[in-house]
């Protein structure tokens, strides 16, 4: 029988970077508060904080590539942002297409907020941590793999 493993996501951005979590067994993703990111990159404290309070087993990047399958303006610095959550946790990191992830996250809020279960205004960071749950669900669903 396979041990359930808690699993990170990140959804980066240049201004936020959405953080959801979820685990193998239920294979379920949650938003979790977004991480700044500021004239000195990112929060690593607060990613760091995220990854000792949760003990993922390994981390998925959302990887952006543009409409056509090409890499999007932000491929390179997901890449040293991937490599550089690797290098400060020794965890393995996965990349799975985040393409049009934001778009489906600010629909699935918009939904939530129109049925009365979301009863806030709706926040940029929340739309970020909700991409990442939108990219773990890929990952869960075998993307990236």
């Amino acid at each position: 029988m396979t041990r359930a493993q808690t699993v990170l996501a990140f959804d980066f951005g240049l201004k936020r970077i959405g953080i959801a979590c979820g685990d193998t067994l239920t294979r379920s993703a949650a938003p979790r508060p977004a991480a700044s990111y500021g004239a000195a990159g990112p929060d690593w404290e607060s990613i760091a904080r995220e990854v000792r309070a949760l003990a993922p087993g390994v981390l998925v990047v959302g990887a952006p590539y543009n409409a056509d399958g090409g890499d999007g303006t932000l491929s390179a610095a997901v890449r040293r942002f991937a490599s550089e959550l690797e290098r400060r946790f020794a965890l393995p990191v996965e990349l799975v297409d985040e393409r049009f992830s934001s778009l489906e996250a600010n629909e699935a809020l918009r939904t939530r907020r129109a049925s009365g279960q979301l009863r806030r205004r709706v926040q940029r960071a929340d739309i970020d941590s909700a991409a990442a749950a939108v990219i773990l669900g890929r990952w869960f669903a075998g993307e990236g793999k």
